[in-house]
């Protein structure tokens, strides 16, 4: 474990941002000043929990920070700054509630196998105007903007910057475009193991709203922000590594999956509906994966719970190579819970060597309606939560500790949004 103190004093830093990921997915964080960081560093920076998102009450001691100095990374546009993931302790024990916790649990469950976990991610965003109500750039109108290379050179100041902050900080960023939406982007960067890619996502995130915000604009995450336009995912990519050798590839199986690529698949298709509690975390989620056809002539996202080889159009894509792709996340889901529900359901699956059935090779998009017996997604967050609660085998990986917790805690937001009156309901029912 290096010296923060130290560190600091090589790399000339003067403030570290200790942050965390509360339940709802939201970044918080204190500034400490380099002269404080030794003690920070033993015992944690003290957060009330209650004004989090996390079940809590103001009675309750603080939530402590304990900052991962393997996580430090510092702000591209402010190297003077230091940002650290953190664990967060009370009671000298680790808080169930808390997402990287909860991963960090799933990844020594999956040491038990001696099985390391590698995955990558696909982040898609917006660049918005700052009142969120429309794309950043009113040339880019066309009904098939993705790729469109005049589009992506308008916004070449934004994207180089991020992509040049990735190079410096060392994560091998290959390509940036401009995605299926107008307005809209996805970055990429190399894979890497589970936790690793976890802190990366929460920090990539953090970095594209600051950016952003720094060029006038605005970067959002949300899963459908404009209706007519395609969603924003976050599709996860896995691979599974035993004494550095890839153990979900086969090269003699037509998917290149190993049996226990299989079982892994398997425990994503059957745990499907739960796991969209977590990888569709808000309401709005649902707009994307249940979407009527857009602009651009496709939705890009799943809406029953299918695989396939490197067919787009299934939950589940696998390309080749001993690694697949789940296209089920968006842009809403916490990093650390949904690799860590990726990771409790893919598991389940090797662990009760669950089927996937047999794959299918067709368009779900323009034949999905032939295939009578493949199960549905929820069709709203309530649907979806009802399912985790359900879950046996995602409450035994996760944990009634995290379960519960954000099980309350998601359906208090439904509750909310149905206090809502919505101006499609005062159009179609007025005169009911």
């Amino acid at each position: 474990m290096g010296d923060l103190a130290e560190i600091a004093r090589e790399k000339n830093i003067r403030y570290f941002m200790i942050s965390f990921v509360d339940l709802a997915g939201t970044q918080r964080a204190k500034l400490v000043p380099a002269s404080a960081i030794t003690g920070v560093q033993k015992n944690g920076a003290g957060f009330a929990g209650f004004a989090a998102s996390f079940i809590m009450s103001p009675a309750d001691p603080d939530l402590l920070a304990i900052p991962d100095p393997n996580s430090l990374i510092q702000l591209p546009w402010k190297p003077e700054v230091g940002w650290l993931a953190s664990d967060l302790v009370m009671h000298g024990k680790p808080v169930s509630q808390g997402p990287r916790n909860a991963l960090k649990r799933l990844i020594a469950r999956a040491m038990e196998y001696g099985i390391d976990v590698k995955t990558g991610v696909e982040c898609e965003f917006f660049l918005i105007t700052p009142d969120g109500q429309a794309v950043s750039d009113p040339f880019d109108a066309s009904n098939k903007p993705c790729y469109d290379a005049s589009a992506l050179m308008r916004r070449y100041d934004i994207i180089a910057e991020l992509s040049d902050a990735m190079q410096t900080l060392g994560w091998e960023p290959y390509q940036s475009d401009h995605e299926d939406a107008n307005g809209q982007f996805e970055m990429n960067w190399k894979y890497a193991d589970i936790l690793l890619t976890a802190d990366r996502h929460v920090f990539f995130k953090f970095m594209a709203r600051s950016i952003a915000e720094r060029h006038g604009l605005r970067a959002t995450f949300m899963p459908k922000p404009f209706m007519h336009l395609t969603g924003s995912g976050c599709h996860a990519h896995i691979s599974l590594w035993k004494d550095n050798e890839n153990v979900c590839g086969d090269p003699g199986d037509r998917l290149e999956l190993s049996p226990t690529g299989y079982h892994f698949v398997g425990g994503l298709i059957h745990n499907a509906d739960a796991l969209c509690a977590m990888l569709n975390p808000v309401v709005n989620s649902y707009k994307r994966i249940n979407a009527p056809r857009t602009v651009s002539g496709a939705t890009w996202s799943p809406n029953t719970v299918t695989y396939s080889d490197d067919n787009r159009t299934h939950m589940i894509r696998v390309p080749g190579g001993g690694r697949f792709e789940i296209r089920l996340p968006d842009g809403a889901s916490n990093p650390y819970l949904m690799q860590a529900a990726i990771l409790a359901a893919g598991l389940d699956g090797v662990e009760q060597k669950r089927d996937p059935g047999a794959p299918l090779f067709v368009n779900m998009y323009t034949d999905g309606h032939k295939v009578t017996d493949a199960k549905r997604l929820p069709l709203n967050l309530l649907d979806a939560l009802r399912a985790l609660d359900k879950s046996d085998a995602l409450r035994g990986m996760l944990g009634d500790g995290l379960i519960d917790p954000y099980l309350a805690l998601k359906t208090a937001e439904w509750n909310t949004h149905c206090g809502y009156l919505s101006e499609w309901e005062r159009t179609v029912t007025l005169d009911c």
